[in-house]
């Protein structure tokens, strides 16, 4: 591996993060983050399914991996959710008899095991308290960003702002843009239908161009689909100062994929991801399984909204990720699933995405030189 030299083009933001690439890596785990920083990128740690007590020592040990590289933390912050719930039995006993009759069926189907660790999943319900304790622990971080997903909160800008944290927000369509820009969100990401995880309904290369013209001066990333320097390189040519990538990191050796998820991933293609609520009750693009399936099978309730959905499918989510269940094993995944071909690592991942936007780059002066 060489970590790729230089990228061919080398926005603003690079130089206001102290980056080498133009490339911005989502993942859950702290090992991708690691690796992402140390190539080159700038890693952006998800945070919204952790425990709050377990957020002081997951970002602990990602400060002393970082070794002082810059990085960021994502919060998923959605509005419509309680102020705070006694507990998930709570919620669970004003679940619909329709739903938990339609899961119990469906755990007896796939002899789902009951999970034997505790887990977001089993033992939290998203709801307003939940999300200041992350937003606290998160603040209290030396994190260089702070990147918000489904939702806004304006006393999160202004205080992360005021810590000397950069702002981002992940906006699905134009009004989502003005609205972050209202509330002084410094650098916008354009995530487009073809993203991974909850996602809008517009496709990341029509979404892009209407964010930047919105954003004026703001910088904007785009993200959806993405898995090649190719790509890179052409998000780059319509005014985005970095790609997103999320799914591609799934792939790698540092993410301790489950062994079933990651051969659905390698074996998947693009048409093998849909948008569904099942996963959480909002719009999610996943890879599919046997349990995404089942949920649009005839007769099937629709989902329940969130926090709710989770709360009835939670333990199964759990399960199936423990025991590494090959027939129901899901995860959010986008249409970059397509560059999944093997499992690698993120500093061959780099490479290959610095690699392809050189690539690209020489190939666009090829033609030029063929014209003259």
């Amino acid at each position: 591996m060489n970590i790729a030299s230089e990228s061919p083009v080398r926005p603003p933001l690079c130089d206001r993060l102290g980056i080498r690439h133009p490339i911005f890596g989502f993942s859950h785990a702290v090992d991708v983050c690691a690796a992402i920083a140390q190539a080159g990128g700038f890693p952006v740690l998800g945070l919204a399914r952790e425990l709050p007590h377990e957020i002081p020592h997951i970002l602990a040990e990602a400060s002393e991996r970082m070794a002082g590289l810059p990085y960021g933390i994502d919060l998923m912050l959605p509005s419509q959710v309680p102020d705070e719930a006694a507990s998930i039995e709570s919620v669970r006993a004003q679940l619909p008899a329709r739903h938990v009759a339609f899961v119990d069926d469906l755990r007896d189907r796939f002899q789902v095991k009951p999970p034997q660790r505790p887990s977001f999943f089993t033992s939290q319900v998203r709801t307003r308290a939940l999300f200041d304790a992350q937003i606290e622990a998160v603040l209290d971080s030396d994190a260089r960003g702070v990147a918000t997903a489904i939702g806004l909160r304006a006393d999160l800008i202004e205080r992360a702002k005021a810590r000397g944290k950069l702002t981002f927000s992940l906006v699905g369509s134009v009004r989502h843009a003005r609205k972050a820009l209202d509330m002084g969100v410094e650098v916008l990401v354009a995530q487009g239908y073809d993203a991974g995880g909850h996602t809008g309904t517009v496709g990341t290369l029509s979404l892009l161009p209407q964010v930047i013209a919105e954003a004026g001066e703001v910088p904007v990333l785009a993200a959806g689909g993405i898995a090649t320097g190719a790509q890179v390189l052409g998000v780059l040519g319509m005014g985005a100062q970095g790609a997103w990538l999320g799914t591609l990191w799934m792939g790698a050796k540092e993410n301790h994929t489950p062994p079933a998820l990651l051969q659905r991933l390698i074996a998947s293609g693009s048409e093998d991801t849909l948008i569904t609520r099942a996963h959480s009750g909002k719009p999610c693009r996943v890879v599919r399984s046997d349990w995404i399936d089942a949920w649009n099978e005839p007769g099937a309730p629709a989902p329940l909204g969130m926090p709710l959905q989770q709360a009835l499918t939670g333990d199964v989510f759990a399960s199936m990720h423990e025991f590494d269940d090959a027939r129901l094993i899901y995860e959010a995944a986008g249409q970059s699933v397509f560059g999944i071909e093997r499992e690698t690592t993120v500093a061959e991942q780099m490479d290959a995405l610095v690699e392809g936007m050189g690539g690209a780059w020489e190939r666009m002066r090829g033609w030029d030189a063929h014209r003259r």
